[in-house]
């Protein structure tokens, strides 16, 4: 391959691992054993992809499709590129996946003795946002979550060798609060994409309508059925929490990162007067520190 062909094939990796630097916790932090941070962020290069494929958000120009041999008739079509890329996962375990972002995970599968099942539930939240764009009850949400955000979790306590059934619960806990406080923050963007995660009953029971959720600021209603699922999102945090508790070292304050990360982005969805319209409330880097310190005392 030519040096060009090189960096082209390299153009959608990179592109993909860069936006890790817009997670509301860094994914892998340079405080990590260099193993761990390279594992963690072929996970994340996985997950990143299938939710940019989902989404619709592949890089311009076909790449991603052309390297999961996926023609360029497809090469728009969501459910055709969710299935090829399926089928290059199941390469992972069994042969030599196309992706380059599949074969940067080949090693981390193999080293930490990685199972097919969270990958294959990422893959199939992402082909149900292609068929489902509204939750009728909160139960529905949790169900959806865990697809789109527990496996992340079970992932990370796997790479780290942390893996109890007590630590995965608590994990799944953490992990759909997560999930949900990033549909807060982003649902003026989810409804551009004809997707609302704010359950149906609750926006019933709030006198919330979609067409509400389509202005410039939030009026009371809407604000108030932010505060109430923000309420659920810290709760489940709450709960989650004594995971950090239960390991130690620096898997101790990653944990707690993504614990602090969520704390945080609460705080400032609040701090916004719960009026996520105008576009996603973020939390500063003091205010992020702050929250770290909490959860590793135990506090919060």
């Amino acid at each position: 391959m030519t040096g060009t062909g090189t960096a082209r094939a390299l153009e959608p990796e990179r592109g993909t691992l860069g936006k890790a630097g817009g997670e509301n916790f860094p994914v892998a932090p340079f405080f990590l054993p260099r193993a761990w941070r390279q594992d963690l962020m072929a996970v994340y290069g996985f997950a990143r992809l299938v939710d940019d494929i989902g989404d619709g958000d592949l890089a311009p120009g076909g790449a991603d499709a052309r390297l999961l041999g996926v023609s360029p008739a497809e090469a728009e079509d969501r459910p055709a590129l969710l299935d090829a890329f399926e089928a290059d996962l199941r390469r992972v375990f069994d042969s030599t996946p196309r992706h380059p972002l599949l074969r940067r995970l080949q090693p981390a599968v193999r080293r930490r003795s990685l199972t097919p099942e969270p990958f294959l539930g990422l893959i199939a939240a992402n082909r149900q946002d292609q068929l489902v764009g509204r939750y009728e009850t909160y139960d529905d949400l949790l169900a959806y979550c865990q697809l789109s955000a527990n496996p992340v979790g079970r992932l990370v306590l796997a790479v780290t060798g942390a893996s109890t059934p007590e630590r995965i619960r608590r994990s799944d806990m953490i992990c759909t609060a997560l999930q949900i406080v990033e549909h807060l923050q982003d649902v003026a963007e989810d409804l551009r994409r004809d997707r609302v995660y704010l359950p149906v009953a609750d926006m019933k029971r709030f006198h919330v309508q979609e067409t509400d959720l389509a202005t410039k600021t939030a009026g009371a209603s809407v604000r108030a059925l932010i505060a109430y699922e923000a309420r659920r999102a810290r709760d489940l945090l709450n709960e989650g929490a004594p995971l950090v508790g239960s390991v130690h070292g620096r898997l101790k304050l990653l944990l707690a990162g993504f614990v602090a990360g969520g704390r945080a982005a609460v705080r400032a969805i609040a701090a916004a007067d719960y009026d996520v319209l105008p576009g996603p409330p973020k939390p500063g880097k003091v205010q992020l520190l702050r929250e770290v310190g909490v959860t590793l005392r135990g506090e919060g």
